[in-house]
C-alpha cells in the first residue's frame, strides 16, 4: 500500500458522518463527483470497500468501521492544529458555520450576517437556526449565539455580548377594544400572551426595586416569534425580548405597556470551542458581534 493521500480520508469522514455523499459535498464545498472520485481511489488505495451504497442510503462497511474509529479523532486534531496557525491571506475566506435560536437568528442574526459578509467578500457563511442547543463539535459549527443565565461547559469559550430584556406589549387596536393599563393592577382581566417557559414574570423598575406579579396567561407558547404574531394580531398583552419588537415599535404595530417595567430574560453570548488560538474567521465574527451590539445594543441601556 503505498502513500494514501489525507484529503481523501477527509473525504471518508465527511461521508462517514453524514451518511451521503451529497451531503458530505456540502460540507466540503466540493462537488459531489469529487467526493465520489476521492472515495473510490481511496478504497483502490486501501484494496477494501468503505462503504455499502444503495439508492436511498450509504453505511459503512467493517473496514469502513474500523478506519473511521482511527482516522476521524486524528483528523480532527489535525485540522484544530491546522485552524490554529495564522492565516497568511489579508482576506477571510472559506466556510464560517453559526448557529443560533430562531427568533434571533431571523430578527437579528440576519441583518449582523450581511454586513459581515460585505465586509469580508471572501467568507461564506452557513447559518443553522434551532431552538435545541448544538452541539458545536459534534455537528461542525464554528461558532453560536446563545442566551442563557450563565454556561458552565468548561470545553467551550463565551463571551458576553449583551444584556435580554423583555417588556409588555399590545396593539393599538387591542388597547383600543379593552384599555391601556396605566399600572400593574390594570392587566387584571386582560387576555395575557405569554412564553411557556415563564411561569412568573418578574417585572422590576430596577435592581434594587423588585416587583413580582402572577400573570394567568390565556395564550401560551414556546416561540417568541409566534406570541409576537398574536400580539400583532390583537391577541392580548405579552411579554417580548425588546429587540424582537423594535422594529413594531418604530411602525406603531405594537406599543409599550407599562415602560417603566421590565424583565431580566438573561445575556446573550458568542459560543465557540476552546483553542489556545481562536481561528481567525471565528475571532473576528466575535468581534464584529461585539462591535456592532456596543453601538446597537438588544436591551435599552439603563
Amino acid at each position: 500500500m503505498g502513500t494514501i493521500d489525507l484529503s481523501r480520508l477527509t473525504f471518508f469522514v465527511a461521508v462517514a458522518e453524514t451518511s451521503s455523499f451529497s451531503r458530505a459535498a456540502e460540507r466540503l464545498g466540493l462537488p459531489k463527483s469529487s467526493v465520489s472520485r476521492g472515495i473510490a481511489r481511496l478504497e483502490v488505495d486501501l484494496g477494501q470497500q468503505l462503504f455499502y451504497r444503495t439508492t436511498r442510503r450509504v453505511t459503512l462497511t467493517t473496514a469502513g468501521k474500523a478506519l473511521y474509529e482511527h482516522a476521524a479523532s486524528h483528523l480532527a486534531a489535525l485540522r484544530q492544529a491546522i485552524g490554529t496557525l495564522p492565516e497568511q491571506q489579508e482576506q477571510l475566506s472559506g466556510v464560517l458555520r453559526v448557529t443560533a435560536p430562531n427568533d434571533l437568528g431571523i430578527s437579528f442574526l440576519a441583518d449582523l450576517v450581511a454586513r459581515f459578509c460585505a465586509r469580508h467578500p471572501e467568507i461564506r457563511v452557513e447559518v443553522g437556526l434551532t431552538i435545541r442547543s448544538v452541539d458545536l463539535v459534534g455537528e461542525g459549527f464554528d461558532v453560536a449565539l446563545r442566551v442563557a443565565a450563565q454556561l458552565t461547559d468548561s470545553s467551550m469559550v463565551a463571551r458576553k455580548v449583551s444584556r435580554m430584556e423583555g417588556q409588555l406589549f399590545a396593539s393599538p387596536s387591542y388597547l383600543a377594544r379593552r384599555g391601556t393599563p396605566r399600572k400593574l393592577p390594570d392587566l387584571n382581566g386582560h387576555d395575557i400572551v405569554r412564553h411557556r417557559e415563564v411561569e412568573r414574570e418578574i417585572l422590576r423598575r430596577d435592581r434594587k426595586r423588585p416587583g413580582a406579579r402572577d400573570l394567568r396567561a390565556r395564550i401560551v407558547a414556546d416561540d417568541y416569534l409566534f406570541l409576537r404574531d398574536v400580539l400583532r394580531a390583537a391577541g392580548g398583552i405579552g411579554l417580548l425580548p425588546s429587540f424582537l419588537a423594535r422594529d413594531d415599535l418604530a411602525t406603531g404595530t405594537l406599543v409599550r405597556i407599562l415602560p417603566q417595567f421590565w424583565v431580566p430574560q438573561g445575556t446573550l453570548y458568542v459560543v465557540h470551542p476552546a483553542a489556545r488560538l481562536v481561528p481567525r474567521k471565528v475571532a473576528t465574527f466575535r468581534d464584529f458581534v461585539i462591535e456592532l451590539l456596543a453601538s446597537q445594543p438588544l436591551a435599552p441601556r439603563r
